[in-house]
């Protein structure tokens, strides 16, 4: 069976041949992809695998109302937790991004509908052959990059952004010769 040349751990196939690129319509799961992939940054998306359930733990299983709350004291317990990136930006962000989201929900009803309007409401399919075909930005990362951080974001640069449409179905960028290819459902 074909996959991308990506996944190449046990952890790694689990995650493409079940979740990457399928399309995502809860907010909880739209939080937990906006504080994972700003964790990312400079890291390997492995890291952020192996770290997933204790982030799930750490921010209140992805509950951006709870996440909203976080004060100075819950914030140093999560920056001393080795079982997340202990970045005292990246963690700061997750309260930060949680705010943005209530606010996100308010203005549009869900985060889910804000956030398929960049893509006309149905996954961008793509083509690539090889993984060095695929790019770390598009014009619509660049777009939702910006309208993220107009509305207080932080942690949402481009390549961010195109991580996070690859990993929640707004883009299907399995190779053509992957047999996750053109089959993960529409929104």
């Amino acid at each position: 069976m074909e996959r991308c040349g990506w996944a190449r751990n046990d952890l790694a196939i689990s995650y493409h041949d079940e979740e990457w690129g399928v399309p995502v319509r809860d907010d909880r799961r739209w939080f937990e992809f906006l504080i994972l992939e700003g964790a990312q940054a400079g890291l390997s998306w492995d890291t952020i695998l192996r770290k997933r359930e204790n982030y799930r733990r750490a921010f209140a299983d992805f509950d951006p109302e709870a996440v909203s709350r976080f004060d100075a004291d819950r914030l140093a317990r999560i920056l001393a937790d080795p079982g997340v990136v202990r970045n005292r930006l990246k963690i700061a962000s997750a309260v930060r991004n949680a705010g943005a989201f209530l606010k996100v929900q308010d203005e549009f009803g869900t985060f889910d509908a804000y956030i398929w309007r960049f893509v006309d409401g149905r996954p961008i399919r793509n083509a690539w052959r090889s993984l060095q075909e695929v790019p770390p930005r598009t014009p619509v990362s660049d777009a939702i990059s910006k309208d993220l951080k107009k509305r207080g974001f932080n942690f949402v640069g481009s390549t961010i952004c195109y991580a996070m449409m690859q990993a929640t179905g707004l883009v299907d960028d399995h190779l053509v010769d992957c047999f996750r290819h053109g089959n993960l459902g529409d929104h």
